[in-house]
């Protein structure tokens, strides 16, 4: 293990607010060890920035596992990093060089705005997951699981759409800041399942609906959300919303 500790230049995006202009501002972060995830460096910078009596680095953080997606940050203009299949709260500082200076940037959307220096507003894809992203289903008891036949294909199908976190890495890398890799996963996961079939056109009609409606640009298939996304969603997904569009339009 290399414990040697490393000094790293980082040139980080600052907003006041949402209405305020920003700009990149540069920090030397010393002290820092190859063992760190990018946002406990964050945090050892906002020590020293505290320390100081300056204003600390806003940015998201929760389970800082992989898990929830709110760490999402543009780190040397890629989305997480660049590391296949790794979240920001993943990426390690082993991954950088000793003084090695890193642009820190927001994930970049009109339909993610800028709240404070790295934080942005991800409600866009909130307001698209109430348009359809469930089943519904009766109360009472719970049905027994083997009652409902699923092949094992589309089970598994299902299962790599539902892995989706919705961080929103696929729209910050695509030059039309699409949310198709985001929206796809969703009618995908659905569309695989019986569950899902009863609200299927509806689901896809209504979502898609939204998305357009909330300044998401459209796919042009460069397949940079897939490049970038943690969970390792596939394009194919999108080519699944299409057809699933396409026949919710004639049956409408």
């Amino acid at each position: 293990m290399n414990d040697k500790l490393m000094t790293i230049n980082l040139k980080v995006w600052r907003q006041e607010g949402p209405d305020k202009p920003g700009k990149l501002v540069l920090y030397e972060v010393t002290g820092v060890s190859p063992e760190m995830s990018f946002l406990e460096m964050l945090d050892h910078l906002n020590e020293q920035l505290i320390k100081k009596g300056e204003e600390p680095v806003a940015f998201d953080s929760d389970c800082r596992e992989g898990i929830c997606g709110t760490c999402g940050l543009v780190i040397r203009g890629v989305a997480h990093g660049g590391k296949s299949g790794c979240t920001t709260c993943e990426l390690r500082m082993r991954e950088f060089e000793d003084g090695e200076t890193v642009t820190v940037e927001p994930f970049r959307s009109r339909a993610f705005p800028v709240m404070k220096d790295l934080v942005i507003d991800r409600t866009a894809f909130d307001s698209i997951q109430q348009m359809g992203g469930y089943i519904s289903a009766n109360t009472g008891s719970a049905s027994e699981a083997n009652s409902t036949a699923v092949c094992r294909d589309a089970a598994e199908k299902a299962m790599d759409a539902a892995a989706c976190i919705g961080c929103g890495a696929c729209v910050a890398a695509c030059p039309n800041a699409s949310a198709s890799l985001f929206v796809s996963a969703r009618i995908s996961h659905f569309s695989h399942l019986p569950q899902g079939s009863v609200e299927r056109s509806r689901r896809a009609l209504q979502m898609i609906e939204r998305m357009d409606s909330l300044g998401f640009g459209n796919c042009s298939n460069h397949g940079e959300c897939e490049a970038v996304c943690p969970k390792l969603i596939s394009i194919e997904n999108i080519a699944r919303m299409r057809r699933e569009f396409f026949k919710a339009m004639i049956g409408h």
